[in-house]
């Protein structure tokens, strides 16, 4: 282990202050940091699924589960919980909306990389990542039609979670398999494979400070009105890291496995509803905010998790 992974987490902390710095300092670096997020989380994820074989990929969706413990958790399991902490914010049908989008929908990317840093199952959340996307675009829509009427709804595009899944999981991973292919049979692509996995924590601490760096600024302006929402969501983080032990447990599923678990449960996918977000009619102008607020609060819980669950879950 090297020095930056054995001192990762104070670099991870560093990186969201820097980030926040920059964007607080200068608003307009906004906008390209907004645009460098998604490279960077594509790199990521590239270096991630580099240091997963890809045999154990295929044997992963053969764990039924894993995947069915995954699902009862972010469909069943979820809901409830996300309408029932809603109700601090149900008196402001923007922040409702926020709230709602993005609790109900799982994360599919950087999950995958801060459970393997904390030791869990990185191949079967890869492995599940599709069938979660698929799941959300078929849920979401169902959820919100009883939580807040169909207007809110029919506002749901698949346009984001399609481009989510070729952009963020099938190109990064197609990549990743040939490097892997090129490595089992020429020096040079082995030596880049090396390299190419020493760039895990730098990576994660670019991806980290652009998130923030283009979201701090418009949180900022409108902090007023965003603490409820922010205690939503360190609420919604508490709740599900028990939750997700409990039914890994349950499940008999192993510590890998479990951990696994946790993190899918307390992530969300906010850089995917993001955009379905910012297409709400007239009189949502918050709920992109909302949105955005509950990224920077995972954030900061993600990296707490990565040297907190390998303790919750031995």
């Amino acid at each position: 282990m090297n020095w930056l992974e054995r001192h990762q987490v104070a670099m991870y902390l560093g990186a969201l202050a820097a980030g926040a710095a920059a964007g607080l300092l200068s608003p307009a670096i906004a906008d390209p940091a907004g645009h460098a997020v998604s490279p960077a989380l594509a790199l990521l994820l590239y270096v991630t699924f580099l240091g997963v074989p890809f045999a154990r990929i295929r044997s992963s969706l053969r764990d039924s589960r894993f995947l069915v413990t995954l699902g009862v958790l972010n469909f069943v399991v979820v809901p409830p919980i996300a309408w029932l902490l809603s109700r601090v914010v149900a008196d402001d049908q923007a922040l409702l909306a926020g709230v709602l989008f993005v609790l109900l929908a799982p994360c599919v990317d950087y999950v995958i990389v801060f459970a393997g840093l904390a030791g869990g199952s990185a191949d079967r959340l890869l492995a599940a990542a599709p069938l979660l996307l698929l799941a959300q675009m078929v849920a979401l829509p169902a959820y919100l039609r009883v939580f807040m009427g169909s207007e809110i709804a029919s506002a749901i595009e698949p346009a984001p979670f399609v481009e989510a899944l070729v952009v963020l999981i099938v190109v990064p991973m197609a990549l990743a398999a040939a490097t892997q292919f090129l490595a089992s049979r020429a020096a040079w692509a082995r030596a880049f494979e090396r390299r190419a996995l020493g760039m895990m924590v730098p990576l994660m601490m670019l991806t980290l400070a652009a998130v923030v760096a283009s979201q701090i600024a418009g949180v900022g302006a409108h902090l007023h009105a965003l603490p409820r929402a922010i205690a939503v969501y360190s609420a919604f983080a508490l709740v599900m890291v028990p939750v997700g032990i409990l039914l890994g447990r349950a499940a008999r599923t192993d510590p890998a496995g479990r951990r696994a678990i946790v993190f899918s449960g307390v992530t969300r996918n906010s850089l995917v509803v993001l955009p379905l977000v910012i297409a709400l009619p007239a009189g949502f102008e918050l709920a992109p905010l909302a949105v955005v607020t509950q990224t920077l609060v995972e954030l900061v819980a993600m990296v707490v998790m990565v040297r907190a669950v390998p303790r919750l879950v031995r």
